[in-house]
C-alpha cells in the first residue's frame, strides 16, 4: 500500500497557496480538469518536487448500469501516465441513467448520486469494477459518497456492501469521513457501525472535507470548514487502523492559506493522536468475480429501470417513483439545479452579468424539465448555456421556463443570440 500522507485537493484558485503550504505530502486533482498534453505550471512544479498526484474522477459511474464507457476509461488511465501517479480513485454511484438499456434518452445528472444496496446494483458494481480494473494501468480504489435520499428496499448497510465489493474485486477504498457523517445526518445511518463493518486493510487514504446543515439536513458542500463532528468520525476510524493516506478537500468559497493550514494541523493532531498498532496491509484476498455472475443483464435492466425513473423525478419532472421521501427528493432536486446553475455560470461568467440577480430564477425556470445530455462535462456544461435560448435571445417558446417554484420566470434582457453562442461556442477543454 503506497503510503501518502497528508494532502489537500488541487484546484487552480489556490494553486499557489498550496505550493506554499508547509508539510503537504500530496495532492489530489479532478481528473476530467487535466489534461495530459496541457497540466497546469503549478501542478507541474509540484511533481517535479515529488509530490505525489492522484487522479480523482467524477464521471465513470461505476455503479450506473451500463458498462463503463471505453473512452472515459482510457482517459483516466492516460492521466494516471501523464502525472506518474501511484493511483486513481473514482466513486460509487451512478451519474447519468436512461440508454439502450431502458429505450428512453439518456440524461445526466450531474452530480454523484447514491446506488441501492441491493443484490442487483452490487453485481452490475462488481462487474464494472473488474471492467475498469483491466483498462486502468495502476490501483483502483472508490469513495463512498454523501446522499441526500435513501432507496427504498435496501439489502444491506453500507460498510456489509463495501466489504463484499472489496472481497468480489480486491478494490481498494477511499472513505470519505465527511460523507459518513452526512449520511449518519440524512439518512440515520450510524459511522462506528459502517466503519466496523469495513475491511480497513483496504483503505488507500481517507477525504476530510466541510459541509453545512440546513433544516434538518447537511449539505456535503466542500465550501466550509471541517466541522468537529467530522473530525470525530476521522478520529474513529483512526482508532481502528493508520490511513495510508488523509487528503482535505475544499471546492468552493477558498479561505485564506492560514486557515486552510488550520485545517490541516486540526487532521494531522486527529491522525497523529489514533495511531494504532494495527497497520494497513495488504488488501484482502478476493474471489474474481470477472463475467460469471447469473443473470448479470437481467440484473442490469432491472437497475437501469430504477436509475433511470429516480434520475427522470430528479431533473426531467417525472414522477416520484414507489417507495422514495417525496420531501427529500425535492430537496435533491433543487440541490442539483442549483449546481447546474453554479457551474453554468463559471463556464458562461457573463449570463449572471447580463441578468443580474434574476440569474438564479431565470435559469431554474429554464432548467425544469431539461435535463442534461452530452458525452463529456465540458460538452455538457457548454450545451446547458448555449442552448439557454431565452437568455441568448430574448424570447421563448409557448411554457419555456413556466415552471419556477410555481412562478413565471422573468423575461431576461435580449442579447444577441449569435453574438452569444459564438463567444461560447468552441473546443473542449482538452
Amino acid at each position: 500500500m503506497t503510503r501518502l500522507g497528508t494532502g489537500i485537493g488541487w484546484r487552480p484558485e489556490i494553486a499557489e497557496d498550496i505550493a506554499r503550504l508547509p508539510g503537504i505530502d500530496w495532492v489530489e486533482v479532478v481528473a476530467e480538469n487535466v489534461c495530459p498534453g496541457h497540466v497546469p505550471d503549478a501542478l507541474l512544479r509540484l511533481r517535479e518536487r515529488g509530490t505525489t498526484v492522484v487522479p480523482h474522477g467524477v464521471s465513470l459511474g461505476l455503479g450506473g448500469a451500463e458498462r463503463p464507457d471505453p473512452e472515459r476509461l482510457s482517459a483516466l488511465a492516460e492521466r494516471a501516465e501523464a502525472l506518474g501517479s501511484p493511483l486513481v480513485t473514482e466513486h460509487i454511484a451512478f451519474v447519468r441513467a436512461g440508454g439502450p438499456l431502458t429505450g428512453s434518452p439518456a440524461i445526466e445528472a450531474g452530480h454523484l448520486l447514491p446506488v441501492p444496496r441491493t443484490r442487483d446494483a452490487l453485481d452490475v458494481l462488481c462487474e464494472n469494477v473488474a471492467i475498469a480494473q483491466a483498462a486502468l494501468p495502476v490501483p483502483l480504489a472508490l469513495e463512498n459518497i454523501a446522499a441526500l435520499i435513501s432507496w427504498p428496499g435496501e439489502e444491506m448497510t453500507e460498510g456489509q456492501f463495501l466489504a463484499e465489493l472489496v472481497e468480489r474485486t480486491g478494490v481498494r477504498l477511499l472513505i470519505d469521513v465527511a460523507n459518513l457523517h452526512t449520511n449518519h445526518v440524512n439518512r440515520d445511518e450510524d459511522p462506528a457501525a459502517a466503519l466496523d463493518e469495513l475491511p480497513t486493510e483496504a483503505i488507500a487514504y481517507v477525504h476530510v472535507a466541510g459541509g453545512v446543515e440546513r433544516d434538518g439536513v447537511w449539505h456535503d458542500s466542500h465550501a466550509h470548514p471541517v466541522t468537529q463532528p467530522v473530525l470525530d468520525v476521522l478520529a474513529e476510524l483512526c482508532a481502528r487502523t493508520t490511513p495510508p493516506g488523509v487528503l482535505l478537500e475544499r471546492d468552493e468559497d477558498f479561505p485564506a492559506a492560514e486557515e486552510l493550514a488550520g485545517e490541516l494541523d486540526a487532521i494531522r493532531a486527529v491522525t497523529t493522536a489514533g495511531v494504532t498498532a494495527t497497520d494497513a496491509g495488504p488488501a484482502p484476498k478476493h474471489r474474481p468475480n470477472g463475467n460469471g455472475i447469473p443473470d448479470i443483464d437481467a440484473a442490469r435492466e432491472r437497475l437501469a429501470r430504477a436509475q433511470s425513473a429516480l434520475l427522470s423525478a430528479l431533473v426531467a419532472g417525472g414522477p416520484v417513483p414507489e417507495g422514495f421521501d417525496r420531501r427529500r427528493l425535492g430537496v435533491q432536486s433543487r440541490a442539483l439545479t442549483s449546481k447546474r446553475a453554479g457551474v453554468v455560470a463559471k463556464v458562461a461568467p457573463e449570463l449572471p452579468e447580463i441578468l443580474g440577480d434574476g440569474y438564479r430564477r431565470a435559469f431554474e425556470g429554464y432548467a425544469d424539465g431539461r435535463p442534461m445530455t452530452g458525452a463529456t462535462a465540458a460538452t455538457r456544461w457548454r450545451s446547458s448555456s448555449i442552448c439557454w435560448r431565452p437568455v441568448t435571445s430574448g424570447t421563448r417558446r409557448r411554457g419555456d421556463g413556466s415552471r419556477c417554484g410555481g412562478r413565471s420566470a422573468p423575461d431576461p434582457p435580449r442579447w444577441p443570440r449569435t453574438r452569444w453562442r459564438a463567444s461560447r461556442a468552441g473546443p473542449g477543454s482538452c
